[in-house]
């Protein structure tokens, strides 16, 4: 995975050219405020297009006594069209997404377009994902390499997970699926701009 990795940023940087905001790179605050270890690179690739790539992990158990997890990877690439001028202003983005988690005995979440939720603080999932969505931001220029960009996107989302009690190794209870309708992203980035 991380040979495979490489090659892709490589890649976007070989797309890049050197003059001043052609690409850039960024940081998610509300997963760094939930310890998700996260970057994003973004590209131009026309005067109104860009591609974005962020990539998010949390190897953490929240709380060792209890077998809390909130552990999970993923990555979402996305297409941007600009309104006015790229990495500045309105913009409309189109973006997939999949991943892996590990995700249980988490009993804040609400039960909300059709999932279940409320159901992590009993149980938990092992299972990997995969979607797409669309979705609209803003980014405010603050100076010649610095932005703060605001996202919200809604699509859906193919999951296929083994289900356990809650105790650690716990036993094995089912194997499921099921289809998530609702936000698929929700970003305030922080970006750098080359």
């Amino acid at each position: 995975m991380y040979k495979r990795l490489t090659i892709l940023l490589l890649s976007v940087f070989t797309l890049a050219s050197a003059s001043a905001q052609d690409w850039a790179i960024k940081t998610n605050l509300g997963y760094d405020a939930t310890a998700s270890i996260n970057l994003g690179f973004e590209v131009a690739v026309a005067d109104r297009w860009t591609l974005d790539f962020s990539g998010n992990y949390n190897p953490f158990t929240i709380k060792k006594d209890t077998n809390m997890k909130w552990k999970h990877w993923f990555a979402q690439p996305e297409a941007r069209y600009w309104f006015c001028q790229k990495f500045g202003g309105h913009f409309l983005a189109m973006h997939l997404w999949g991943g892996q988690y590990n995700v249980g005995n988490v009993d804040f979440i609400p039960k909300m377009l059709g999932t279940n939720f409320p159901n992590l603080a009993d149980y938990r999932y092992e299972g990997f994902f995969t979607g797409a969505g669309i979705g609209y931001g803003y980014a405010w220029m603050l100076g010649n390499h610095w932005n703060i960009e605001a996202q919200v996107g809604i699509g859906g989302a193919y999951t296929w997970y083994d289900k356990y009690y809650c105790p650690k190794c716990g036993e094995k209870v089912g194997s499921n699926d099921l289809v998530y309708w609702g936000v698929t992203k929700v970003a305030i980035n922080v970006v750098y701009l080359f």
